[in-house]
């Protein structure tokens, strides 16, 4: 079991975020690209990429992109000058989860854990899965407790290890299973 993805900043239509575009590159209309993949040049392997306009989902081809310094800058198909290319500077760019790739049983992407019951190993209900943190050491899981917690808990963090604390995750009952003491 293993964890795969930022892929999931925020939902727009259920659409996933991947990454942003920064400022114009030269003057044909190439845009400097920030990723939110894990790596950076896998946002290229998504096709087609979205971009919300005035609450209005405009959909976009990469014709071609390529490092440049420390980062990426990619040309859009029809966006041929600068000054047209400027226009999406600051916007996101977001995927249908439908071309993500999909995973083997054991692995998930961060998105399906979210809203999933945790419980105990004891059957204790912790609550819910509203966040994951990247601690650098392992991931973290944040669990909303329920409002009527009887150990007066509001949020838990929760270590993702696997084995050790995440003992069982079922996608179709939307339950994670875990060995961790309700105290906490």
């Amino acid at each position: 079991m293993s964890m795969k993805g930022k892929e999931t900043m925020s939902k727009q239509n259920e659409r996933i975020v991947v990454g942003k575009f920064g400022a114009t590159y030269g003057i044909r209309g190439w845009l400097k690209v920030f990723s939110y993949t894990d790596n950076p040049e896998s946002i290229f392997d998504y096709a087609p990429w979205f971009v919300n306009h005035k609450g209005e989902s405009v959909e976009y081809k990469v014709e071609g992109w390529k490092r440049h310094n420390k980062g990426l800058v990619a040309k859009l198909e029809g966006l041929d000058v600068r000054e047209d290319a400027h226009l999406l500077t600051n916007f996101e760019i977001s995927i249908d989860p439908a071309v993500l790739p999909e995973l083997p049983e054991d692995e998930f992407y961060w998105r399906e854990l979210f809203g999933m019951q945790v419980v105990t190993t004891q059957g204790y209900d912790l609550g819910k899965v509203t966040d994951m943190l990247e601690t650098g050491s392992n991931d973290v899981l944040v669990v909303k407790a329920n409002l009527k917690d009887a150990f007066g808990q509001k949020e838990r963090l929760i270590p993702f290890l696997e084995e050790q604390v995440i003992k069982n995750i079922d996608r179709t009952a939307q339950r994670i299973e875990v060995d961790w003491d309700p105290a906490f």
